[in-house]
């Protein structure tokens, strides 16, 4: 069997430190390795004047090869184009973003930098699955090396409109690159459909059925593949959690409200700001639940060096201390906001006990918390998730109560309907969303991807096909 190689942006080693995450991309590329040796391969987080020797590091059949980045590189690659350009604008915020021609310019120097490093260490018959907005360019940057290997991409976060992709300077230049790669995955038919009609329209490739294109002599293939979670094994941390100190310190302190939680990495893509003014229209619309409910917002920071992360910090801040300076009394605070990070298990506990999930950002290539919310419920009496209808998790979890996140009187209007819903409503709405978490487990997630970037006759729509035969 072909060995597996892995390109991410950022590789963590486990160790006693830093164990291997029970979720995401760790869970996807260890199932993948089930039964084939591999690498994995990218940046260690540290930066040097002078990028020593790789790290390697071998866990089980599982290569971990990292390399450092020079500090300049760092600054221009990440801080600069991938999160102050490409993410904006692949998550509908052109207004957002801040070009320079030095910052593409370190872009471009890192995917050659990476695709140097990687390249000695690779085999004729190797596959290659590479991840994310960061590393765009790096297969072709492995073409212009010799390497005909096979490569796929998959993109985590969302594909805007062509409208909105041109709007990106050396936008053409991107978006051909991509074209390098055998297979293009996405987490969405709304994502591969826009970059569908790009492809088309913008650079005439011509397509028989949406996901074959052909463009000027290359051949290359698109699909959906919409990443899941572990969610049996999420439930069971979320019940284990439940008996805990924590859980039962939680419990007192609510006093019996009603728990309302959102879970989000501070970052203006989540619509943290316009979530608190839908809270605060419901506080203002529905007095009757005043210390009856208690929302918690856990949001740790990110990304501290880009102002406009700054900037969404001070906003959040302010409105929580409008809301609780309007709304709260002696013995109730309406709103609880924690700024650090928290374990998987108490996230899960506190999830757990929550009776609604608030999952409301402006766009999102899935949102995972959405689907860990749903898994980590109790059976018996299930919350109810609110879910934003620009999450690519929507797509899947239509037992949710969808709303718009710009609208905040559709908010207060949900939040109102998932307080006084039926125990019976809420246990058919969550039977069906489990339903599908199970059928699009995590696990089956790297070995479709790979699956269909090796044998090109496989199914690109991979979501519709195994929920079918299950």
């Amino acid at each position: 069997m072909p060995r597996l190689v892995v390109i991410s942006n950022r590789v963590v080693v486990p160790d006693d430190t830093h164990p291997a995450a029970p979720g995401g991309l760790a869970v996807a590329v260890e199932a993948a390795m089930r039964q084939r040796d591999g690498i994995w391969f990218g940046w260690s987080g540290e930066k040097a004047e002078e990028p020593g020797p790789l790290t390697i590091a071998q866990r089980g059949n599982l290569t971990y090869i990292l390399t450092d980045l020079h500090p300049q590189d760092f600054d221009e690659y990440y801080n600069g184009f991938a999160n102050r350009v490409l993410w904006p604008i692949l998550h509908y915020r052109v207004d957002l973003a801040e070009f320079s021609e030095a910052d593409f310019d370190g872009y471009r120097r890192v995917n050659e930098f990476f695709a140097e490093r990687l390249s000695p260490l690779l085999e004729p018959d190797d596959v290659l699955w590479v991840h994310d907005y960061h590393l765009i360019p790096l297969a072709l940057a492995l073409r212009a090396r010799g390497h005909a290997n096979r490569i796929g991409f998959f993109l985590h976060i969302p594909m805007p409109p062509a409208d909105l992709l041109t709007a990106m300077p050396h936008h053409a230049e991107l978006i051909r690159a991509l074209t390098e790669y055998n297979l293009i995955g996405f987490q969405t038919e709304n994502d591969a459909s826009n970059f569908s009609r790009y492809l088309t329209r913008v650079v005439g490739a011509a397509t028989p059925d949406g996901r074959r294109y052909h463009l000027e002599g290359q051949h290359f293939r698109v699909g959906v593949f919409p990443v899941g979670v572990d969610a049996e094994g999420f439930r069971q941390l979320a019940e284990r959690a439940e008996r805990s100190q924590a859980a039962e310190d939680l419990r007192e302190s609510l006093g019996g409200r009603a728990l309302m939680v959102g879970v989000d990495r501070l970052d203006y893509s989540k619509g943290i700001v316009n979530r608190l003014d839908g809270y605060e229209r419901f506080l203002e619309r529905f007095p009757e639940w005043h210390n009856r409910v208690t929302c918690l917002q856990i949001s740790p920071g990110s990304r501290q060096d880009i102002p406009e992360y700054a900037d969404i910090e001070a906003a959040v801040s302010a409105r929580v201390g409008h809301i609780n300076g309007r709304f709260g009394a002696v013995s109730w605070v309406p709103l609880r906001y924690v700024g650090r990070n928290h374990s998987r298990e108490d996230i899960a506990m506190v999830m757990r006990q929550a009776r609604i999930g608030l999952v409301t950002p402006l766009r999102d290539g899935m949102n995972l918390v959405a689907k860990e919310f749903v898994a980590a419920q109790d059976l018996d009496d299930p919350g109810v998730l609110i879910l934003s209808q620009f999450a690519g998790a929507a797509a899947e979890l239509d037992g949710a109560l969808i709303i718009n996140p710009h609208d905040r009187d559709a908010l207060a209007s949900a939040i109102d309907t998932a307080l006084r819903m039926p125990l019976g409503e809420r246990k058919a709405r969550h039977r069906d969303m489990f339903a599908v978490l199970q059928a699009n487990d995590i696990r089956f997630w790297g070995p479709s991807f790979i699956e269909a970037l090796t044998r090109p006759g496989r199914t690109l729509n991979w979501l519709s096909s195994h929920a079918l035969s299950h």
